[in-house]
C-alpha cells in the first residue's frame, strides 16, 4: 500500500514537471516571448488610459468647486455661456491656450 501511495505521488509530481518545463520552454520561444511583451504592452496602456481617466475627472471635480466657489464669493456665475463640457467648442488640443491669451490682453489694456 505504501509503495502504490509514494508511485501515485512520483506520477503526480512527474506530470507535474513535465507541464512546467513544457510552459518554459514555449515562453523562451519568440512567439512566446512576443506573447508576453504584446500582454505587457496591452496593461500598460489600459493603465495609462485609466489614468487619464481619473485625471480628466478630477479636472472637472475641482473646476466645478472652483466655480461654486468663485459664484459663491462674487456672485458671478462662470459656467454661463460655455458650451458643455466634451463638446467640439467646450475644449480641445489649444483649449488651455485661450485663457492664457485673454489674462495677457487684459494686462495689457
Amino acid at each position: 500500500m505504501r509503495r502504490l501511495f509514494w508511485v501515485g505521488v512520483g506520477v503526480a509530481a512527474g506530470v507535474t514537471l513535465a507541464r512546467k518545463a513544457t510552459e518554459t520552454a514555449r515562453q523562451a520561444t519568440p512567439a512566446g516571448l512576443a506573447s508576453n511583451v504584446g500582454e505587457a504592452i496591452r496593461e500598460l496602456a489600459g493603465a495609462v488610459g485609466a489614468f487619464g481617466a481619473d485625471v480628466r475627472a478630477g479636472m472637472n471635480e475641482r473646476e466645478q468647486e472652483l466655480s461654486d466657489m468663485v459664484q459663491q464669493r462674487s456672485g458671478v456665475s462662470t459656467r454661463q455661456g460655455r458650451a458643455p463640457a466634451g463638446s467640439a467648442t467646450a475644449g480641445g488640443r489649444y483649449a488651455a491656450a485661450r485663457p492664457h491669451a485673454r489674462r495677457a490682453r487684459r494686462a495689457e489694456g
